[in-house]
């Protein structure tokens, strides 16, 4: 399809753009440095208009009316003289209020109703919550790209009013939903998926993500929103945070390195042992591990705490398994190989120094060969 999408370049439009073009449509983008006859091109070529542009943050509040309510009327009446299509209009909930900016909507709202009557063709006016995500601009587009901004940069964050509730749609749903109409015929006030939170848990929640990343943790991501906050945080820290040193722990054997941590899902270690150097000779009461060897070639051995068979089975980089180190196993790793033996190494649990679980013990010689 021929899509035109006003405001292409602003944070919800290139968002848009993107999706639309991997799907294979032809993107008309329309932007403040659109010249007027060409817009009137794309849109008399259009089979589907996202109108998006508007003005939320004007210095004088009669832009209200010349960006939001004039250009809609452009918009629609060059659409209803010459190619009534579909339309989806980048409404507010704040077309409710009554304050300059949700008036504006609103007329704006109902400049379309009546395209659609006339046109007997189907507008959906989504009336937006705030909208974060990738790609926002700090101290314009909302409070969370703010907040997402200042805090990876270590800067002061101001809470006026913590306990303001906001009704907050992740971008890639809001996209989504936009999506959906041009194969469905939702309603005139079709509705995204949001989350309700106060400001200061906001700001909590992204201060915690910082104090995870510098310990190498990542949070419980098992909740949509969670996950959906954490992505736009990350993606808002700054170039030369994107790379960060690990401590490596190197004696003569090789080296073990924390590469990941989690509250749930326990952790990942790299570890990192020199030809013929033997690794381990302990067991633990309730973690319970996971080696995979990614590089080199080497024999990992376990025996039952209180049995006599040892098992053994040969691993190697070449071909990648991963080897069960349940709880109540002595056990070990060995490079028999002629270079360095790197093993991932995930445990089911983070470290905890005070209460380490691990306790010294040897595997026996005599070995049962598995594999």
């Amino acid at each position: 399809m021929d899509i035109v999408v006003t405001g292409a370049n602003g944070f919800l439009g290139k968002h848009l753009t993107h999706a639309l073009e991997q799907d294979g449509h032809n993107v008309l983008k329309v932007t403040r440095e659109t010249h007027f006859a060409e817009r009137s091109r794309m849109l008399r070529a259009a089979d589907f208009v996202f109108h998006l542009a508007g003005i939320n943050r004007p210095e004088d509040p009669h832009e209200f009316i010349t960006g939001n309510v004039d250009l809609t009327e452009v918009i629609a009446t060059e659409l209803l003289s010459y190619n009534p299509v579909p339309l989806v209009f980048a409404s507010s909930i704040q077309a409710t209020q009554d304050n300059d900016y949700g008036r504006s909507k609103r007329d704006a709202e109902n400049v379309l109703v009546v395209y659609s009557e006339r046109s007997e063709t189907r507008v959906h006016l989504f009336r937006l919550p705030n909208v974060f995500g990738k790609w926002g601009r700090p101290f314009y587009n909302s409070a969370v790209t703010t907040f997402c901004h200042q805090i990876s940069r270590g800067e002061t964050v101001t809470v006026n009013d913590p306990d303001r509730l906001l009704t907050l749609a992740h971008v890639d749903d809001v996209v989504a939903s936009f999506l959906d109409t041009l194969t469905t015929d939702v309603s005139l006030y079709p509705t995204v998926p949001a989350h309700e939170i106060c400001l200061l848990d906001v700001v909590r929640t992204l201060e915690a993500f910082e104090a995870m990343r510098v310990a190498h943790s990542v949070p419980d991501l098992s909740d949509a929103f969670t996950k959906q906050l954490y992505s736009t945080y990350t993606s808002y820290l700054p170039r030369e945070r994107m790379v960060t040193p690990l401590l490596m722990h190197r004696d003569a054997r090789g080296s073990f390195t924390e590469f990941l941590k989690t509250p749930d899902r326990g952790q990942v270690s790299v570890n990192v042992a020199k030809p013929g150097v033997k690794k381990g000779e302990h067991w633990h009461d309730t973690k319970h591990e996971q080696f995979l060897v990614v590089s080199g070639e080497g024999v990992i051995r376990l025996r039952e705490v209180d049995g006599t068979e040892v098992m053994t089975f040969h691993v190697s980089g070449e071909t990648l398994e991963v080897v069960e180190i349940p709880p109540g196993y002595v056990h070990n790793i060995e490079n028999v190989g002629t270079t360095e033996l790197v093993t991932l190494m995930w445990v089911n649990e983070p470290f905890d120094p005070g209460q380490p679980d691990t306790y010294s013990g040897t595997v026996a010689r005599t070995e049962t060969e598995v594999l």
